[in-house]
């Protein structure tokens, strides 16, 4: 996936993989040194992940702007019309993900990139938010 779809994608929308950050979840599969030798040679030094530049761990809750905003916000939105079909289920998704404002998902990028160097720099949890003691 990451040689075969995701490099060509990038290639394609002209992404500088120098100046971007790769992050990923800490699942087995994702994290395998097959994985992490493809995504360590695409983003160099810019890899999020257990086993990455910046350390994340396993079933973090806050690990990007898709598990904390953009996943509940298509469910809102799709399950409005009620897909009957598998069919019906894909395109509502396609036409939802199309409908996005622009200035809505630069506001969610600009909140996880301030929450980043925090995360980064203290390798744990957000124990003020979440975990209180």
């Amino acid at each position: 996936m990451l040689c075969n779809f995701l490099r060509p994608q990038l290639r394609s929308v002209r992404v500088n993989t120098e100046e971007i950050w790769f992050q990923q979840d800490g699942a087995t599969a994702h994290t395998a040194r097959a994985s992490m030798t493809v995504v360590r040679q695409m983003f160099l030094q810019h890899v999020v992940s257990r086993f990455g530049d910046a350390p994340w761990p396993p079933r973090s809750p806050d690990l990007s702007a898709c598990d904390f905003f953009l996943w509940g916000y298509l469910k809102s939105k799709v399950y409005v019309r009620k897909p009957r079909t598998v069919n019906d289920l894909k395109v509502s998704i396609c036409q939802e993900i199309a409908t996005v404002p622009q200035e809505m998902l630069v506001n969610v990028m600009q909140n996880f990139e301030e929450r980043l160097p925090s995360r980064v720099r203290q390798g744990r949890h957000l124990s003020d938010i979440i975990f209180r003691k």
